[in-house]
């Protein structure tokens, strides 16, 4: 990965530099290449995903799609994603188990394996979801066009316009475009002089892609990709209960994802001994957790695949017709599912975090003196700042995804977050890196 951190500059200076100038109107230029490259992966995924899930087992199958179908279609996602990462420059990128990267650009000869081991993740089942891959995207071939444009750009150029590509990959992956800006520049650490001279062509160029997005789902009719709740619950006033409730909350997410991530990282080793071998297992265990669930419950096998950004609309819209043993049932093949995924896969944390936080929040909602708002919301914020370590971007995540019923749930929210981001700070340590003479690599 080549590392974009720039110096120490005077952003005043450097905003009133006609190259200051350049690099916004060369990011407004990259919003539209850039958010057509994002829109086409994201589309991509999208259809391989219908057809090998939905259309073409109900052309094969009249009474339903048996619930072994996902077993074929992981072992094919292991055998692609793990041969990717063996053979192709970059290990195909940062693996998940360590949270979200947005601090550095991947180099040229990088992003075919970023792009194919994800496409391969993503399609083929895995519980990950497309931001990771979107942002080294995004940021790869911003940072390509100004290699070709001047191949001893400065330091800060690199950063400014990676920064702006990634925010236009996922400018509405998560129904906001500042909602991304934020993400990006939490999980960067950009601070400081930085922060204002990267926000403006970051924001420029997520507002473009936004446009981008919206302007192709007017002529596709595939849709904006972008994550939403069509059925949000009734607003609810924060009481002495849910705040009481949202440090419960705050506690059982960081346990559950503490055991996520030591999991994903204690499968590691394993997976480097034999990278294709090894991701092939660990893709027919995710199928057969899926199946387990479909056997069980008699609910779709799809509700434990994939990063659950589709299916989370319509639990939220049903929470009522899931008992509370279905979603604990949900919540662990889910659980087991992610956790095999960030050990040997290729993709981001978020979305997964979202759904497991979502239906622990509802499994939770039926408790006396909760409910189903605050509870949804508060198991989104937890869970996702136990797996990306980012309070900020977590909070207002949870709250803007409820829309304007958000703002009441703010407080529980808050505390949720907090509990949640020091208990995973003071639990002990998740199993280490392993060192880089690995057999494929540290990644």
């Amino acid at each position: 990965m080549a590392d974009t951190h720039a110096p120490d500059v005077d952003p005043v200076a450097v905003m009133r530099s006609k190259p200051y100038l350049v690099a916004l109107l060369l990011s407004a230029a990259l919003g539209i290449p850039i958010s057509l490259v994002a829109y086409g992966f994201l589309a991509a995924v999208t259809k391989i995903q219908q057809f090998l899930f939905s259309d073409l087992p109900a052309d094969i199958f009249s009474g339903g799609t048996p619930s072994w179908w996902p077993l074929p279609w992981l072992a094919l996602c292991g055998v692609l994603t793990g041969a990717t990462i063996r053979y192709l420059p970059g290990n195909a990128g940062h693996s998940p188990a360590f949270g979200l990267h947005a601090g550095g650009t991947p180099v040229d000869k990088d992003l075919p394996g970023i792009i194919l081991a994800a496409l391969a993740a993503l399609s083929l089942g895995a519980v990950l979801g497309p931001e990771a891959p979107l942002i080294a995207i995004g940021g790869g071939l911003a940072a390509l066009t100004v290699h070709l444009l001047k191949k001893d750009a400065p330091a800060m150029a690199l950063v400014i316009m990676a920064s702006a590509g990634s925010f236009t990959a996922i400018s509405t992956l998560f129904g906001s475009p500042i909602l991304a800006a934020f993400l990006i520049m939490e999980a960067a650490g950009i601070g400081g002089a930085t922060l204002s001279l990267v926000a403006v062509p970051g924001l420029l160029a997520s507002g473009i892609g936004a446009v981008v997005f919206v302007g192709l789902d007017s002529l596709t009719g595939l849709g904006t990709f972008s994550l939403a709740l069509t059925s949000v619950p009734a607003a609810v006033n924060p009481t002495v209960a849910t705040m009481c409730w949202a440090v419960a909350v705050g506690g059982i997410a960081a346990l559950l994802g503490w055991a996520i991530r030591w999991a994903g990282l204690a499968l590691r080793p394993l997976v480097h001994t034999h990278r294709i071998l090894v991701t092939t297992m660990l893709g027919l265990l995710i199928g057969l957790a899926a199946t387990a669930y479909q056997l069980i419950s008699g609910n779709s096998f799809n509700q434990v695949l994939f990063s659950g950004q589709d299916d989370l609309p319509e639990l939220v819209a049903h929470a009522a017709d899931y008992s509370v043993g279905v979603l604990l049932l949900l919540g662990l093949c889910k659980t087991i599912a992610y956790s095999m995924s960030l050990s040997a896969f290729r993709g981001g944390p978020v979305f997964p975090a979202i759904f497991i936080g979502a239906v622990l929040g509802i499994a939770m909602s039926g408790l006396p003196g909760m409910s189903m708002g605050p509870a949804i919301a508060m198991g989104i914020g937890a869970m996702c700042v136990v797996m990306l370590r980012l309070p900020l971007t977590s909070a207002l995540l949870s709250v803007l995804l409820l829309g304007t019923d958000g703002i009441s749930v703010t407080p529980q929210v808050v505390v949720a977050v907090a509990v949640a981001f020091v208990l995973i700070n003071v639990l002990p340590t998740t199993p280490p890196k392993p060192s880089a003479a690995a057999p494929d690599g540290p990644a």
